[in-house]
């Protein structure tokens, strides 16, 4: 099977469109028979992605989603209304087509691509939300024609394949902009800003910056973490999303929703006021800012660069606890001794590695982080290191887990098998 880059990196990195339009033309270019929205950007597409399809599906559609990386089960990666893709769907594609497959030699991302749009077509899907593997133009997602596209914002983040500035990683995911089709950017920088005015000038496509549309009035977290949006459209929303980024999210998913009807979706208040506030639910979303443990208070997010992380530690300065417990696991290819510094230096820290060959071993993370004053030991796994942390932690501490999505997923993993 082909090599999956959320195993192996860049091993499994394959750029360019060539075998993902010889692979969509022989399945009858399935993204064809749906509309699709298309979502890029450095961080808050999954929460975006999972917020507009189930807001879609509220509406009355059938959805399909499809998202990475997945975190507990592959099938996480391709949904209709929710559902995971059958496992059934997934052998008998390959059994049926290794024959044409094989001699193109595809990279994980653009098989599981194909196939998405081929279950996608084959379960008469009325729009899909597609987001992006990586950065945008040379994406294998980029076959598509959606009927409108989304841009969360521009971080550094996959510089080795992307870019070393913002400017460059913007042109990369400016690149799903495409003909006449309209666009929202959510955060935009002031290096960010003339790629994308450029880039939709060049396609002639109407282009929105959600920050600069009045459509979220205030937003304030209740007692219980759940957020409560005013907005100009649809009065008061509630987010069960708890992250304080997603502020930013939603201002984005808000001014996406402004050009449903132009794209031919009609979404009303009570659609969009039940996919804010049961998208966990209808989606299957895990890994944002989610709770999975009380008295300890556990934890878990998947943010793992350094906008990411940077708004992680935003949010752990507003909680209240006693002392703080933090199991911090990372892949090799990101900045590490960037990232550590933005860490509270006041917690205690178990440090690990995910089961993943990208993972940094536990015990070079741990030196990397004594050397920036973070103080702790190393474990060989994820749930040895959380076991670590709740055998010691009050119960009015807090044990915060994350680094990496696979350090997540490696937790929920183990919390099912419970």
């Amino acid at each position: 099977m082909a090599p999956m880059f959320q195993q192996v990196g860049g091993k499994a990195y394959k750029e360019g469109l060539d075998n993902s339009i010889k692979l969509d033309a022989h399945f009858g270019q399935p993204h064809k028979k749906f509309r699709s929205i298309h979502v890029a950007g450095t961080n808050g597409k999954g929460s975006c992605s999972h917020t507009l399809a189930a807001i879609l599906q509220a509406a009355g559609y059938r959805v399909g989603l499809y998202t990475s990386p997945h975190l507990v089960d592959f099938r996480e990666r391709i949904r209709v209304d929710g559902v995971p893709v059958p496992q059934e769907y997934v052998v008998k594609f390959v059994e049926e087509e290794r024959g044409f497959f094989e001699p193109l030699h595809p990279s994980f991302f653009e098989l599981t691509t194909a196939m998405a749009m081929r279950y996608f077509a084959d379960e008469r899907v009325d729009v899909a939300v597609i987001e992006v593997g990586m950065g945008g133009r040379l994406d294998c997602t980029n076959i598509i024609k959606p009927c409108m596209g989304v841009i969360t914002n521009i971080g550094m983040d996959h510089t080795q394949y992307l870019g070393d500035t913002l400017e460059k990683i913007a042109a990369e995911k400016a690149g799903i902009i495409k003909a006449g089709v309209p666009v929202v950017v959510g955060e935009v920088l002031p290096q960010t800003r003339p790629v994308f005015e450029a880039k939709a000038a060049e396609m002639k496509a109407p282009l929105l910056f959600a920050e600069e549309l009045p459509l979220l009035e205030d937003a304030a977290r209740g007692a219980d973490g759940v957020w409560n949006y005013h907005t100009k459209d649809y009065g008061l929303l509630q987010g069960e999303l708890q992250g304080l980024y997603q502020v930013k999210n939603t201002r984005t998913i808000l001014a996406a929703l402004s050009l449903m009807e132009n794209a031919g979706l009609e979404v009303n208040a009570d659609a969009v006021k039940k996919g804010f506030a049961r998208v966990c639910e209808m989606t299957g979303l895990m890994g944002r800012w989610q709770v999975t443990g009380t008295e300890p208070k556990v934890v878990c997010d998947t943010g793992h660069n350094a906008d990411g992380v940077r708004l992680v530690c935003e949010q752990l300065a507003t909680e209240r606890f006693r002392k703080l417990h933090v199991v911090w696991g990372m892949c090799a290819d990101k900045d590490v001794p960037g990232i550590l510094r933005l860490l509270p230096a006041d917690a205690v820290y178990y440090f690990t590695q995910a089961s993943v060959k990208r993972a940094l071993p536990a015990q070079e993370l741990m030196t990397q982080g004594v050397s920036v004053g973070l103080q702790g030991s190393c474990y060989a796994d994820v749930p040895a290191a959380v076991q670590a942390a709740l055998d010691v932690a009050a119960a009015d501490d807090l044990v915060f887990i994350g680094g990496s999505s696979f350090v997540v997923a490696d937790w929920l993993a183990a919390r099912e098998k419970k």
